[in-house]
């Protein structure tokens, strides 16, 4: 028996757009089992809360039985995602996308279960394609027709370079559906201009043109823009439990129920039932907490996420150490403060290892130092802190 009101959870929460709406509400209610594609393309090691927001809605269409299509672009990742960018890209190379890749399927199992999704590689066939089939395929296109676009658009508009591989990316995301004979492609909405070149594509090798569903996009930890490996700026789903609530607990107020939206399973009922709490005045820090302990629960379980909201609140309501800091040896001598804090990890580069210091973010045994030419002689036990939650206990 077909539940309705589960369907209409499917089609509404999260979602931001959906073509062709009725088409794909007629076909689930007569219980058709869709093949549902997903793309991702391995740009970093880490699927963040970004990604997990289609995941989980994949999720969704995996518990009423669809098959769901795991496509991991490595092909397609040597040229990287135009969508909504104004500059071009790095190129990744061969070995950069391998190890990428190697981490994604663990990753993928905390939400789908991977027996029973199709897990599929662009490069299957784009490895295979011979020069005049991808000449067939890029005349199926126009140039005016990509360059519609308004990334495209603004790039010429600041005069800033577009890769000609830039422009065939759509075309190539397009192909995939045509290979992987989708019925409906979900991402991102910054994503339904890819997603209708593959509608398009579909219809000219002669099959039914996919239903799209696109997903809002959840801002980083910026507040401002989509959470992005480029922009540094997110959550991986793999980060380890007291990061992952410490970083949450960092997010503007404004996107606390974004987030309960997108990011847990808290029914809607409850979810504005907080927002109108937090209307009314009630602290959003408890709402927050509550938040990051939903989401540590779904990626490491109940226990570890009480233990990461123990540890938050050792740490920063009472101003404590935390209970457990990493350790790392060196030998019993100065060190000028910037040079320090590159050799033991707490920044990637003596420029950021400045910027810190100059804005007051490091701390030697609870002391605030701003001088990054000072010289630190090194002690057993000496605690390095930089930012709010990031601790190193020196050892000789």
């Amino acid at each position: 028996m077909i539940d309705k009101e589960k369907i209409k959870s499917l089609l509404t929460r999260g979602v931001k757009e959906i073509i062709d709406y009725q088409h794909l509400k007629k076909e689930l209610e007569l219980g058709k089992k869709l093949r549902i594609k997903f793309g991702i393309d391995p740009t970093a090691p880490e699927i963040h809360l970004g990604n997990a927001v289609i995941l989980r809605k994949l999720k969704n269409f995996q518990d009423l039985g669809h098959q769901v299509i795991f496509l991991i672009g490595d092909f397609t990742a040597r040229i990287g995602d135009p969508s909504g960018t104004i500059s071009i890209r790095r190129q990744l190379s061969n070995e950069e996308i391998k190890k990428n890749m190697a981490t994604y399927k663990k990753q993928v199992a905390k939400i789908l279960d991977l027996d029973k999704i199709e897990i599929r590689y662009n490069s299957e066939w784009y490895n295979k394609m011979k020069p005049a089939d991808f000449f067939s395929l890029l005349s199926m296109v126009t140039v005016n027709r990509i360059l519609e676009r308004e990334d495209f658009k603004a790039r010429f508009k600041k005069n800033l370079p577009l890769r000609l591989s830039e422009i065939f990316y759509p075309l190539l995301q397009g192909y995939d559906s045509v290979v992987l004979k989708s019925d409906l492609e979900i991402g991102g909405q910054d994503q339904l201009l890819n997603m209708l070149m593959g509608r398009e594509l579909q219809e000219k090798f002669g099959q039914k043109p996919q239903d799209i569903m696109t997903m809002f996009l959840l801002e980083g930890l910026d507040g401002k823009r989509k959470m992005s490996k480029s922009y540094h700026n997110y959550i991986g789903i793999d980060f380890e439990p007291n990061d992952m609530f410490g970083k949450i607990m960092s997010l503007p107020d404004n996107l606390i129920i974004k987030y309960f939206i997108l990011a847990t399973d808290v029914p809607l009922s409850e979810i504005h039932q907080i927002e109108e709490e937090m209307k009314r005045g009630a602290n959003p820090r408890d709402f927050k907490a509550k938040l990051a302990f939903e989401i540590v629960k779904i990626y490491h379980g109940q226990e570890k996420a009480k233990e990461a909201e123990k540890e938050f609140n050792r740490v920063f309501q009472k101003k404590k150490l935390p209970s457990k800091i990493p350790t790392f040896k060196l030998p019993i001598t100065n060190y000028q403060l910037v040079d320090l804090l590159v050799k033991i990890n707490l920044a990637p580069s003596k420029s950021e290892a400045r910027r810190l210091i100059k804005q007051g973010a490091v701390k030697i045994d609870g002391k605030v130092e701003k001088n990054w030419r000072k010289e630190i002689k090194i002690k057993k036990g000496m605690i390095v802190k930089v930012g709010p939650r990031r601790f190193i206990k020196l050892d000789i």
